[in-house]
């Protein structure tokens, strides 16, 4: 609309899940919320805030919202909502003395009403550990990540392929999954220091059960390690390391699937009479089955067999709580294909599953973390119940990918590819909030957010030469939880999923650029060290198509972060925006933010990101963090 068109985007009103605007950050069935919205003087003067809300379908206003505090230009009010029901879903509507409105939902500012799908949401199911919202991710392939001399005394298995460090990454065809490099995982423990050195938190291994295949997604067991990969006793010394050095390991099970050689489907394939038939979906005497996707090697589990579900997930000794148990230790899982678990054809027990999984490790240790993949929309399926966060492109991946967009580059980006073009500044800010809208903040904050992963081609393969620095930047800036995809750190290329599963050139066994590094040493140490990145809200405040500008602010701090991919020479924004400008640290890029009259002057190098902590301008005891 016309006012909102004038108005500098760092002057919206704002809200999100975060601690600055909701009370409650774990809220309980019956618990009072009190929420707050922000609203800037130049929107106009305001006659009244509400909040609509939903109570068990039918929707309410509440009366208008009180100003609780006012300075810098801003007025805070607030109102007050019951959890009459476990989710609630709610947005706010301002009303101006000149008779003009608006309202506020999780994808923005609107003076038309906004569907309900798209409000601010909370419930009543955050239980993700303390740990969770501030860990600094790594994933590790481990057939690719580090070989130790325990390898050598292994023979290669016959369904391998042998090949040797430095050799091409087979990237599709005959042989891709059946390329061996057999690292293993005591060469994983032997590099800890290089994951600690470089800021990690929490290592993230895919599956390390035996298999036929090198991605060992095709598990023939769930009731060992592989011994190439140095068996049981390997885990049990990588996770005692790691825990000494405070890392934290998870694993990676499929709730979806086996691989065709485990011992159940085995002990059933056309034999209709055998106990385990019911854990698959069988036909035509057990000759025919339900796989994932048509592929013969990953029959699909079925959920409704009590026994399969007592054996993988709710008994003592089942397979997703084993794990967890001494002596492995394990501190939670990310699930394989999650959003398909439970669902085939009229069934649907995905729901019911998550929630299953989620109880079964509470059990054991609450302090354990579940994710669940979901490569498409996540939003409206994660919120929170089973799964603490999503692993997930569409929110952050896609996005980025779009803005970096390298046109010169015609190849194929896997699914990453499907309706790519190079989009502006601000479609990359309204995709990022299209697709996060719908999370919870609790979930918004666990959400795995990489450049890249094993299924998909290096960020740096597609993207404009010089991007990878200031795409990290946004991963360690954005909320969620930044995933380094083991390789970035050295600049590895892969030009789709398989290829990107390179084994790391530890002795520069392929080319490699050691320069990324120190920024992600860099990004990981500010992470750590400035508590507004774990959990402070979310304010865009300028965006063009070049630059984009935000603040992470929570009770303690406020960081500003601008990146940038083009030159802006108009990039500005008004000096009330972020309060505490005049005494910004920069702690990351070294540009300069200039005041001129009532607004600040924003550097605008091409390809650069820089991150400022702000002067606390909200108590007496200021805290300003530094970084050097």
């Amino acid at each position: 609309s016309s006012k909102l068109d004038s108005l500098p985007r760092g002057l919206w009103p704002h809200h999100d899940g975060s601690e600055l605007y909701v009370s409650n950050q774990t809220p309980k069935l019956g618990d009072k919320l009190k929420l707050k919205i922000r609203i800037h003087k130049d929107l106009g003067k305001v006659k009244a805030v509400r909040v609509r809300f939903s109570e068990s379908g039918e929707a309410f206003p509440t009366p208008p919202a009180k100003l609780v505090s006012s300075g810098n230009g801003w007025s805070w009010y607030q109102a007050e909502i019951t959890m009459h029901n476990p989710y609630m879903n709610y947005r706010f509507y301002i009303e101006l003395t000149d008779g003009s409105i608006y309202w506020l939902n999780a994808r923005g500012l609107s003076d038309l009403e906004q569907p309900d799908i798209e409000d601010f949401r909370i419930n009543t199911f955050s239980s993700a550990p303390k740990w969770g919202k501030s860990a600094v991710m790594y994933q590790i392939f481990p057939d690719r990540f580090a070989r130790s001399k325990h390898a050598d005394k292994h023979k290669t298995p016959e369904w391998a392929n042998a090949a040797n460090w430095g050799d091409k990454v087979i990237g599709s065809g005959p042989g891709t999954s059946e390329q061996f490099f057999g690292g293993d995982i005591y060469g994983i423990t032997e590099h800890l220091d290089h994951l600690k050195d470089l800021g990690v938190t929490l290592v993230y291994l895919t599956p390390v059960f035996p298999a036929r295949s090198n991605h060992r997604y095709d598990a023939s067991s769930f009731d060992e390690v592989d011994p190439l990969l140095g068996g049981d006793k390997a885990l049990v010394e990588l996770v005692k390391a790691a825990h000494k050095k405070g890392l934290k390991v998870i694993g990676d099970l499929t709730s979806n699937h086996s691989g065709a050689a485990h011992e159940w489907f085995k002990a059933s394939y056309k034999k209709p009479g055998a106990k385990e038939s019911e854990y698959y979906y069988f036909s035509n005497k057990n000759k025919n089955y339900d796989s994932w996707f048509g592929v013969p090697s990953l029959p699909k589990f079925n959920w409704n067999s009590k026994s399969l579900r007592k054996k993988f997930i709710t008994g003592e000794k089942s397979i997703v709580a084993r794990w967890l148990k001494q002596p492995f230790g394990m501190d939670g899982w990310r699930i394989d294909v999650s959003n398909m678990t439970g669902r085939i054809r009229d069934e649907d027990m995905y729901m019911e599953l998550q929630i299953l999984i989620r109880e079964s490790m509470h059990k054991i240790n609450k302090d354990t973390i579940l994710l669940g993949e979901y490569t498409g929309d996540a939003g409206y399926q994660i919120q929170g119940e089973g799964w603490h966060g999503a692993m997930t492109y569409y929110n952050f991946t896609k996005p980025v990918w779009r803005w970096f967009y390298n046109t010169e580059n015609k190849a194929e980006a896997g699914f990453l590819g499907l309706g790519r073009t190079k989009i502006s500044g601000e479609e990359l800010v309204q995709q990022h909030l299209d697709f996060a809208a719908a999370f919870p903040w609790h979930v918004r904050l666990h959400n795995m957010n990489p450049l890249d992963t094993h299924d998909i081609p290096r960020f740096k393969t597609f993207a404009i030469p010089g991007a990878q620095k200031v795409a990290a930047g946004m991963q360690f800036t954005f909320p969620g939880m930044p995933m380094i995809w083991a390789g970035d750190e050295f600049g590895l290329d892969g030009g789709n999923g398989e290829e990107s599963r390179t084994p790391i050139p530890w002795n520069d066994e392929r080319p490699n650029d050691k320069s990324m590094l120190q920024v992600y040493k860099a990004l990981a140490k500010i992470r750590k060290t400035n508590s507004a990145l774990h959990d402070g809200s979310m304010r865009f405040v300028y965006v063009s198509a070049e630059l984009i500008a935000y603040v992470r602010e929570n009770k303690k701090q406020s960081i500003l972060v601008v990146v940038s991919r083009g030159e802006d020479p108009r990039a500005t924004i008004p000096l009330d925006a972020v309060p505490g400008i005049r005494g910004a640290r920069n702690l990351f890029g070294g540009g300069k933010l200039k005041v001129i009259g009532k607004e600040v002057l924003l550097p605008n190098e091409p390809l650069s990101v820089n991150i400022w902590a702000l002067a606390d301008t909200s108590s007496d005891d200021s805290v300003v963090v530094i970084v050097s």
